[in-house]
């Protein structure tokens, strides 16, 4: 087998990935809105990407190819899908990272307080089914994780709750119907 078989199969680890084969990366001018916080944990991501888990396909993929015979060897197979899904995360990391846009909280100037923006800590009670308070921060669709209470300002509730302030009520489309939601509090 030939290094350039092997060098098409491993890309190096400074080949940007945006670069790589015949699909050329089309930037959409779209912003990645992120907090400080969410960058970092993007270019770790990348960071380890890049450092650990090529070297470690790249690896799983020359072990697999002593092997032999390429057509029925599941560990190749296997490794090529892996290396594919790690190539396909870098470049969405890469164009996430290229396009991120910092948010940061932003007070309003109205007299009834802050208003809900991207970075905002809401508190809010479900007041069609009488439910406790929740609260929530609204970060940008790259960074939402409901589990960590980190809606997306692209969610149905996250879209109703911005540009609000403590106080308002808004109606949220949901598949079982409309809720609608108080505003308690907005840090």
């Amino acid at each position: 087998m030939s290094d350039d078989f092997l060098s098409d199969l491993i890309p190096g680890d400074d080949t940007p990935a945006t670069t790589r084969g015949s699909a050329a990366f089309d930037d959409d001018g779209e912003e990645t809105l992120v907090t400080k916080e969410g960058l970092k944990k993007l270019k770790e991501e990348l960071e380890h990407i890049k450092n650990v888990r090529r070297k470690e396909v790249a690896q799983r993929l020359k072990e697999a190819i002593s092997y032999g015979d390429l057509s029925e060897n599941s560990e190749y197979e296997e490794a090529k899908n892996e290396q594919a899904f790690i190539e396909g995360r870098a470049i969405e990391l890469e164009h996430k990272i290229k396009s991120a846009k910092i948010i940061t909280e932003k007070t309003s100037t109205d007299k009834k307080g802050k208003d809900v923006n991207i970075g905002s800590t809401v508190s809010v009670r479900n007041v069609t089914e009488d439910d406790e308070m929740e609260t929530y921060t609204i970060v940008g669709s790259t960074e939402a994780d409901p589990f960590d209470h980190k809606i997306s300002n692209e969610s149905p509730i996250g879209k109703a709750l911005l540009s609000k302030v403590k106080g308002d009520k808004v109606k949220v489309p949901t598949p079982s119907g409309l809720v609608e939601f108080e505003i308690l509090k907005v840090a």
